[in-house]
């Protein structure tokens, strides 16, 4: 992976190839202050201003930068986005860059992103070097790092294939998170995660031992501050369990986990700025898997609430191991409780690959998350936790079930399951997120990626900063 350190650096004077942004609508004026050779450069290339497009002309007054400039199409360019600068960094020669007339500002952040690859398995396709760009902006630089980082740390995660992420090293990976900012980490397995989480572990009762489940809890921060925390399903892979899934279903279930990779990569924002909170990350991780010894549809399980569940579908074992974490988190009486889970098809039936959806209680914790989503380009919906439909939860054998036998609004009913198990009175964030982007935009490649991850980390900086 790129080191995302270098490829944002202060403006210190230092030689560097000047980059223009242009619109549709100022194309005509800047072609004016152009050469009739550049604007004949403009024109082979098809340049019209339009977002993400790019050119390289002429420039025969700098010799220093090879006698080249760079131009970028941006739909406002005195009101940048945090991707509009990415189609630049992934297309132009390695070299260092300056914007003209402007500050990059939130586009800092696509410019590092564009630039991630995923090298654990094979050799960088891209050896030509970084594209760095330089910003006056010094104060800009770490926080636009510490971002970069971590949605690179969450593409890393969801990347890398179930045999090498699975309980125990999400385990290793959260105990070098805390080695790194001096927490503590408990961890909870065998007959004592039995004894006190026993929903997450009859989901992982039939992995292998190499993958036994566990739960991993995160302690950080100082012991008077408001308590924040942060759970992600950590569902290394998912079979589907006895009901299982088809072999479609199955292909890109190694991104079971992305919402540990989320929380992990929240915490370690929360952690890194110092925010004034006593953190706990919870993260259930376990693998789904097919065996004699495997939980089945029918059986009752007991939570560490004491809530007993029956088993519905296997395949909703997400919403099981989060409702004892969930238990947990409860225990410490919270200020705020948030959680990512890869959860429901049904959030991507409604909403598409881009927008996670968004349940809370309290309408003021809602709207904090839309607004502080669409302040940094990282927008999530508001879907309802609708009382009529939790009903369809009603179990004739047990407190509830976990998977209605309808196919009726999924996504709010593992809402409202979820529910079950926060203690009342508790502000509480559910992110039925994706953690995943089937195809590429600029700063967004292919494959594993973080949604909702920066519009909770802006709304927790406003909150407690």
């Amino acid at each position: 992976m790129t080191d995302k350190h270098s490829l944002i650096q202060p403006d210190r004077g230092q030689d560097a190839t000047a980059i223009h942004l242009v619109s549709k609508d100022s194309l005509p004026d800047w072609l004016k202050t152009l050469s009739a050779g550049q604007r004949a450069a403009v024109e082979a290339q098809r340049f019209k201003g339009a977002g993400y497009e790019t050119a390289i002309l002429p420039d025969g007054t700098n010799e220093k930068n090879g006698g080249w400039f760079a131009v970028g199409g941006v739909a406002k360019p005195d009101a940048l986005s945090s991707w509009c600068l990415a189609k630049l960094a992934e297309k132009l020669p390695a070299g260092t860059y300056r914007l003209v007339g402007a500050e990059p500002g939130p586009a800092l952040l696509g410019w590092q992103t564009a630039q991630y690859s995923f090298t654990r398995y094979r050799e960088d396709k891209d050896p030509t070097g970084p594209r760095i760009l330089l910003t006056a902006e010094a104060k800009a630089i770490e926080p636009a790092r510490a971002e970069a980082r971590a949605v690179a740390k969450v593409r890393d995660l969801v990347n890398t294939p179930a045999e090498d992420m699975g309980p125990a090293a999400l385990e290793a990976e959260i105990e070098a998170l805390a080695r790194q900012h001096g927490a503590q980490v408990r961890v909870t397995k065998g007959e004592a995660l039995e004894r006190e989480y026993p929903l997450v572990h009859a989901v992982g009762r039939a992995a292998s031992r190499h993958h036994a489940p566990r739960m991993i809890e995160l302690e950080w921060g100082d012991a008077k501050a408001p308590r924040l925390v942060i759970v992600g399903k950590g569902v290394c892979f998912d079979s589907g369990g006895l009901d299982i899934k088809p072999a479609a279903g199955m292909a890109l279930m190694k991104k079971d986990m992305g919402g540990a990779a989320h929380a992990l990569a929240l915490a370690g924002l929360v952690m890194g700025a110092g925010l004034n909170v006593r953190l706990t990350l919870l993260v259930p991780a376990v693998e789904n898997a097919i065996a004699g010894n495997a939980f089945r549809p029918g059986d009752v399980v007991r939570s560490r609430l004491g809530l007993t569940v029956e088993i519905g579908n296997t395949d909703a074992e997400g919403r099981l191991v989060l409702a004892d974490a969930l238990a947990r988190a409860s225990e410490l009486e919270p200020e705020l409780v948030l959680d990512f889970a890869t959860l429901t098809g049904a959030a991507r039936v409604a909403l598409g690959p881009d927008l996670p959806a968004l349940f809370t209680r309290l309408d003021a914790t809602a709207e904090a998350l839309l607004a502080a989503g669409r302040g940094c380009d990282d927008e999530c919906w508001r879907l309802p936790m609708y009382e009529a439909y939790r009903e369809y939860l009603k179990s004739d054998i047990a407190d509830t079930s976990n998977s209605p036998e309808n196919g009726y609004a999924g996504a709010s009913v593992a809402a409202l399951f979820l529910d079950k198990f926060v203690a009342e009175g508790i502000d509480w964030a559910h992110f039925d997120t994706f953690a995943w982007r089937p195809a590429a935009k600029p700063g967004r490649p292919k494959g594993g990626d973080a949604l909702g991850l920066r519009a909770s980390w802006r709304m927790l900086r406003e909150r407690f900063g």
